[in-house]
């Protein structure tokens, strides 16, 4: 990961646009690709970001980072405060709350509770970045990453997205190799970055799976 503080304005060019004026922020640059623009506020959430894989090209001043949507962050940096880089190494993932844990548990014994003739290939398999929750095979023979949330919301999306990426480069995988997001319930701006991003959204019924009462998935 590298770290950096600097006084900086920041113009996204995509379909849409939009401009940060110069502040000082954090940027950072991860082992996956992602590049995210912080203020010292917010929580977690960036003021502005790009999702691998994307290219960084570096000149005097002015970082370009482009997605391969041919979208683009111009970050221009007045004055660096902070530049260091760190190793994380590969990190274990999210400990799942029961719930959680307890769903990831009964899909993977389930597939067709997600989409008709799904196969289990493995649980819990590793794209380099963390585990995948479940690695399935459809009817035609092709890959499908499932993730699995208690509620799904954007920064779901947004795992998968980074697991797919690095999915698309797996040699042992047979391609090609498609998303699907699934929760209890998910958020109307979850379901359209998935929209957007070519995942597929189903959202299932904990009580249902247990064997309480029949379930219906909702597939989108």
């Amino acid at each position: 990961m590298r770290l950096v503080i600097a006084r900086c304005s920041v113009d996204y060019v995509g379909r849409l646009t939009a401009h940060l004026p110069s502040a000082v922020r954090l940027l950072l640059v991860k082992a996956d690709g992602s590049v995210s623009i912080h203020a010292d506020g917010r929580a977690y959430k960036p003021l502005n970001w790009m999702s691998p894989p994307c290219v960084i090209a570096e000149a005097e001043g002015v970082w370009r980072v482009t997605n391969r949507a041919d979208e683009q962050l111009i970050i221009t940096i007045e004055d660096i405060l902070h530049d260091s880089r760190h190793e994380l190494g590969v990190d274990p993932g999210l400990r799942k709350d029961g719930v959680e844990a307890h769903l990831q548990v009964l899909l993977a014994d389930r597939c067709d509770a997600i989409a008709e003739g799904l196969t289990l290939v493995r649980r819990e398999y590793e794209t380099g970045i963390g585990p995948v929750d479940l690695m399935c095979r459809d009817t035609d023979g092709s890959s499908v990453a499932i993730e699995i949330k208690r509620r799904g919301e954007i920064d779901g999306v947004e795992q998968l997205t980074r697991y797919l990426s690095r999915l698309d480069a797996d040699p042992g995988l047979p391609h090609p190799v498609r998303g699907i997001f699934v929760a209890q319930a998910i958020t109307p701006q979850a379901r359209l970055l998935a929209a957007d991003r070519g995942i597929a959204c189903v959202t299932v019924d904990y009580d249902a799976l247990r064997g309480l009462e029949p379930s219906i998935p909702t597939l989108f």
